[in-house]
């Protein structure tokens, strides 16, 4: 399915780009990785963390997610809700996602508490939904205003704050699931450490991004679907996992899967790439399932 993308800006209206340090170990030295046209993604020379650089400023990253596109928004998730879902429930039964579901609620009774799950970025609800049904007691954040309230009209408990901003108790959720959100992040560090302090020690995250190390990201370059204007970040599976272990976390597994996108190729090529891809990890899309250390200070392991 097509990759959601709001317009661009005009060239010329870029007063409020700005150049950012390397999100993952603070570098300022670049190589150029992708070229896009009107703009550029470059790989830090230290840990090879791929962003947008320069980029757009968090204020103005912020008003692209309000209401001049919100309606586009919101149509186009509802137009994809069911495929939507059927994907994520796959990646999170690859990540291991139910088979710990029945530990996790075993460790909540003995707490005396209902096992709590949060989804960041939540869209239309349509995985809240389903958790919820499935036992859990569900939150969901969701910045765009338009989506927040038509899973608020379904009858979830969803919020239109980002993470950072919502306030939770330290160790309130029991898992935590991000599906295609930390790619958009201005700021993927703080958004990490945010999500240190809501997890409880031994509580698991599953993130959900686009693979810069995958088929698709090599054999289509700057036209990658992936490589987009929304897309601020671009990690691979070590850049991914390596930074939510500098916050506190350990990675358990890392799934990737897609070979090539639909209309690519013929229909049973497309089946066997499919499968390479998943069989050598060199997926178009991956899942991080990661657990919150315990006996340790915060993020950093301080």
């Amino acid at each position: 399915m097509k990759t959601w993308s709001m317009p661009r800006p005009a060239p010329e209206a870029r007063d409020q780009w700005e150049a950012a340090p390397c999100a993952l170990c603070g570098g300022n030295r670049f190589r150029r990785r992708l070229d896009c046209g009107d703009f550029f993604y470059v790989a830090c020379r230290a840990c090879g963390l791929v962003q947008m650089n320069p980029r757009p400023s968090a204020a103005v990253i912020r008003r692209r997610y309000g209401v001049e596109y919100g309606g586009a928004y919101l149509a186009y998730e509802k137009k994809n809700e069911a495929a939507f879902l059927r994907l994520q429930e796959r990646a999170l039964e690859d990540a291991g996602f139910y088979a710990l579901e029945a530990a996790v609620f075993s460790e909540s009774r003995a707490r005396e508490s209902s096992p709590r799950v949060l989804d960041i970025g939540c869209a239309t609800g349509s995985l809240l939904a389903a958790l919820k049904e499935r036992g859990w007691d569900t939150i969901g954040l969701e910045i765009a205003r338009e989506e927040a309230e038509y899973a608020r009209a379904r009858g979830l408990d969803v919020r239109a704050k980002a993470l950072e901003e919502a306030r939770f108790e330290s160790g309130a959720f029991d898992a935590v699931c991000a599906s295609h959100l930390i790619e958009h992040l201005t700021d993927p560090a703080s958004f990490t450490e945010a999500l240190y302090r809501v997890v409880r020690p031994g509580g698991r995250i599953y993130i959900t991004t686009p693979n810069i190390d995958g088929f698709q990201a090599q054999l289509f370059g700057g036209k990658w679907r992936s490589a987009i204007f929304d897309h601020l970040y671009l990690f691979s599976r070590a850049t991914l996992s390596g930074l939510f272990e500098r916050h506190g976390f350990t990675t358990e597994k890392i799934i990737t899967w897609g070979g090539l996108a639909e209309g690519t190729a013929a229909a049973p090529v497309k089946r066997i790439a499919d499968r390479l891809a998943k069989r050598l990890n060199a997926g178009d899309v991956m899942i991080l399932r990661a657990v919150k250390n315990e006996g340790r200070g915060g993020p950093g392991g301080k």
